[in-house]
């Protein structure tokens, strides 16, 4: 049995790991669920280093809401090249699950976005435990995890770029 950790923050205004969790849920089996939550996302990097080491995690999500001030910017960058060390060091993924404050227009865009990022990269997650031919199939077209999707440059093809 596999094991996903969920690290999340008490700083977000929305409970990531609970959308998180219930996409994961009805996706597949074959897997159980480690909660670690802390208080901002600076704290993230050690909670992902413990649900590896501690409670055996074979992959993790880091979910925060950095604000929308310069310095919770400077916190999301700090927290994020935390977070790539601890993947580096374990040599395991990290999903990194942020939605900066300002990305919404209004507290309803904020909330459906952190929720359906939150999702979508409950699935990645997933097909990256259990079906990264999913992943394969999917390279290349512009996918996006909250907002819509771009679609992959004119002019690309299945085989590459057209010349």
């Amino acid at each position: 049995m596999k094991i996903i950790g969920i690290a999340d923050t008490t700083f977000a205004r929305f409970d990531m790991a609970s959308s998180a969790i219930d996409e994961l849920g009805s996706t597949g089996s074959g897997f159980r669920i480690e909660r670690y939550t802390v208080p901002g996302i600076k704290d993230l990097p050690v909670a992902c280093l413990k649900l590896f080491k501690e409670s055996g995690c074979d992959i993790v999500m880091a979910m925060g809401m950095p604000g929308s001030k310069p310095v919770d910017k400077i916190s999301a960058q700090i927290a994020s090249q935390g977070l790539m060390e601890v993947q580096l060091s374990m040599g395991r993924h990290i999903i990194e699950v942020f939605v900066h404050e300002d990305e919404a227009s209004d507290e309803k865009e904020l909330g459906w976005l952190m929720d359906r990022r939150s999702r979508e990269h409950a699935l990645n997650a997933y097909n990256l435990l259990f079906n990264r031919k999913e992943l394969s199939e999917n390279a290349g077209r512009g996918l996006r995890q909250g907002f819509e999707d771009v679609g992959p440059v004119a002019g690309q093809t299945a085989s590459g770029i057209r010349h």
